[in-house]
């Protein structure tokens, strides 16, 4: 593998599963990344990874504990040491200023995210920067502090425009943001997208795409095996529309569907839907075939394709099959899928101009949690009468449950209170929950019961009102 971190050219043949994070740590010794809780969640081991996009640099920023390090062939990777000058920056000057950083664990995760920020934007704003950090943790400031010093630094940049029509990577260098050597890696990393590359498919025992979570569960294990590693950004062909349908590649990431223009105009309100997915540089790595395939009870995205009575196409080498996503679950963890077959695509038939869609999910927290129950709609009504209807559930069953008896009770009926109660009722009986961690089996019950409730509420609240439901 050749690769660029900061500004030096790695030459590795470590074993491709292996962390990027401990590939930082322990082969290069740059301990300015940390190792917080190896699961994607507290963002200490933030890093930036770029990759070409025509001419421009495109920088994401990822979890590099849950990131292989054989994705980063060919891609330039910074680190908190990359970042740095022989002065602070401008934000780290802020972050001083403030008192921002106290014991010092989270600080490089905050700095390199707004590094990315100001990387992948062209304009800045200040509630969207502070979104952007979204997924680091800090246990010692409350986050004000850190919040005050991307303001400061976002005013900054504001008024200092560029001039004389500067490029990004030189406008940001001249403003103490980034270090210098940024502007040069385009060049250097179009030599090493040149050079032949391993085909990924080869002599496999072991499929990995985004990694969030095989890396958190099986990071030593797969560290004996041959690997296949298929995860693939920025590919304009990973969404499309034809006659009526959309199809999406099965390594779409999470933030490449959020972002997709396309998918947000289909299902109007889809963004605010995947902000409860998880953080940045979660979606940045999490794929909608391994969010399906690893067949999680209580997975966002298969719950929401669920609804939309998707399909998935299954290929194995020159063959291919097509099924319903809601007949791919046979059991807890247990697919209808074949030796060697892999997700190829996902589709759904674009919904009507008289349908709507929704999604609810309740956590223990609001944001970058799991869910205790989630549910999706897709309803089509027409003159007062239900056209279509799917409905999906997580977190009550041992498989991403689709809603099939209450679905098909709907179809056909007025939309009105007593209808809407009923079909609750009837998917009552098609759940079963258990108790753990999340809640007691009574609690998602009640949970289901109240987010069909809640879809018609939102949806229609001109035909449905609260009070009917809850109280009459």
């Amino acid at each position: 593998m050749r690769f660029i971190l900061n500004s030096d050219i790695i030459n590795t043949d470590v074993h491709p599963a292996t962390s990027l994070l401990d590939f930082i740590r322990r082969n290069q010794n740059l301990k300015g990344t940390k190792e917080g809780c190896r699961e994607g969640d507290c963002g200490a081991c933030t890093v930036l990874i770029g990759e070409m996009n025509g001419n421009e640099i495109e920088y994401k920023n990822v979890n590099s504990c849950l990131v292989p390090i054989g994705d980063m062939n060919g891609k330039h990777v910074i680190t908190i040491e990359g970042l740095n000058r022989s002065e602070l920056t401008n934000f780290q000057k802020e972050m001083v200023n403030e008192g921002g950083t106290q014991c010092g664990f989270c600080t490089p995760g905050f700095i390199v995210s707004f590094s990315g920020y100001l990387l992948a934007n062209k304009k800045y704003n200040i509630d969207d920067a502070i979104d952007f950090l979204g997924g680091n943790i800090c246990r010692c400031t409350g986050h004000g502090t850190i919040k005050r010093a991307v303001t400061n630094s976002i005013n900054f940049i504001n008024s200092s425009p560029p001039v004389n029509s500067e490029n990004k990577l030189k406008y940001l260098s001249r403003l103490n943001l980034i270090p210098e050597y940024i502007k040069n890696i385009p060049e250097i990393l179009k030599s090493l997208n040149n050079e032949k590359k391993i085909n990924p498919l080869k002599n496999y025992s072991e499929v990995i795409s985004g990694g969030t979570d095989i890396l958190v569960q099986r990071w030593d294990e797969l560290l004996k095996k041959e690997i296949s590693l298929i995860f693939k950004t920025g590919d304009k062909n990973n969404i499309t529309l034809k006659n009526g349908e959309c199809t999406i590649k099965a390594t779409t990431t999470v933030s490449e569907i959020e972002e997709s223009k396309e998918l947000n105009k289909i299902i109007p309100g889809l963004k605010g839907f995947l902000k409860l997915f998880g953080s940045r540089p979660i979606k940045n790595r999490a794929t909608l075939g391994g969010n399906i395939s690893n067949a999680s009870p209580i997975g966002d995205m298969t719950n929401i394709f669920l609804a939309l009575n998707s399909k998935i196409i299954l290929k194995r080498e020159k063959t291919k099959r097509e099924i319903f996503l809601k007949d791919y679950y046979k059991g807890y963890k247990t697919l209808d899928r074949k030796e060697g077959e892999l997700i190829s695509e996902i589709k759904f038939t674009v919904p009507g101009k008289n349908a709507k869609f929704n999604f609810e999910k309740v956590s223990k927290r609001t944001y970058l949690d799991i869910a205790s129950v989630n549910s999706s709609i897709l309803i089509e009504v027409k003159n007062g009468k239900i056209i279509n209807t799917y409905i999906s559930a997580g977190g009550i069953a041992p498989i991403p449950l689709y809603l099939k008896e209450a679905s098909q009770y709907l179809t056909g009926k007025d939309l009105n209170a007593d209808s809407i109660k009923e079909a609750a009722s009837i998917a009552m009986q098609e759940i079963s929950p258990i108790s753990d961690a999340r809640g007691s089996a009574e609690y998602k019950r009640l949970l289901l019961r109240q987010l069909i409730y809640a879809h018609f509420l939102e949806l229609y609240p001109e035909m449905v009102r609260a009070e009917e439901l809850l109280y009459a």
